[in-house]
């Protein structure tokens, strides 16, 4: 059954002059060389890859790994602590900020969506929405974080999970959406002095 009734008008869509954090110019060059010398660049060349998420305004911390087919949206919107991982095809949808602690691992074709659209409004704006993904979090391959989710510190999201509210420090999480399973270990007693 046909109505007249509009949820979306695309033709009232605009994007904020102040959205991207920097010019189109910028923007577009740095998609240039996301594509050309970082995606095209040898496994080993970690410390190339951070030189240039940092020349266009990343805080990225010592000994980070950034694989080559990584990809971020705004890299001046991400801050990954130190010693972290970023893996494989993971995508890192920088709309809005996101922050990444010490010694977490974001593996393979996970997707960081930090932006959506206000579907209330005909004209349906942008919305940036903050991630913090804390110290010691190891995101499972495969898995989608929503716009503005927090994930506590040391917390395991299982593979393949949605993840679409905050999940707690120090538990495994899983599932379509994720929730708390179970407590993670420890493993500071299995560290050899």
């Amino acid at each position: 059954m046909e109505t007249n009734t509009q949820y979306i008008d695309l033709s009232r869509f605009q994007v904020a002059p102040s959205f991207r954090g920097r010019s189109a110019i910028t923007v577009q060059l740095w998609w240039l060389v996301q594509d050309w010398l970082i995606r095209l660049s040898p496994q080993f060349m970690f410390g190339w890859r951070r030189f240039w998420w940092r020349l266009f305004g990343a805080k990225v911390g010592e000994g980070v790994l950034i694989r080559p087919t990584a990809k971020v949206t705004y890299p001046w919107k991400v801050t990954i602590g130190a010693r972290s991982w970023i893996g494989d095809h993971a995508e890192l949808y920088s709309l809005g900020p996101i922050e990444i602690g010490n010694d977490a691992v974001i593996s393979q074709h996970v997707y960081l969506c930090a932006g959506t659209h206000d579907y209330s409004k005909i004209d349906f704006p942008l919305v940036a929405k903050p991630i913090h993904i804390k110290d010691q979090v190891w995101i499972a391959a495969g898995c989608f974080i929503a716009p503005g989710v927090t994930i506590g510190t040391g917390a395991l999201i299982a593979a393949r999970s949605v993840v679409l509210q905050n999940m707690p420090s120090a538990m495994i999480c899983a599932g379509h959406p994720a929730k708390p399973i179970k407590e993670r270990s420890d493993n500071s007693s299995s560290i050899m002095a």
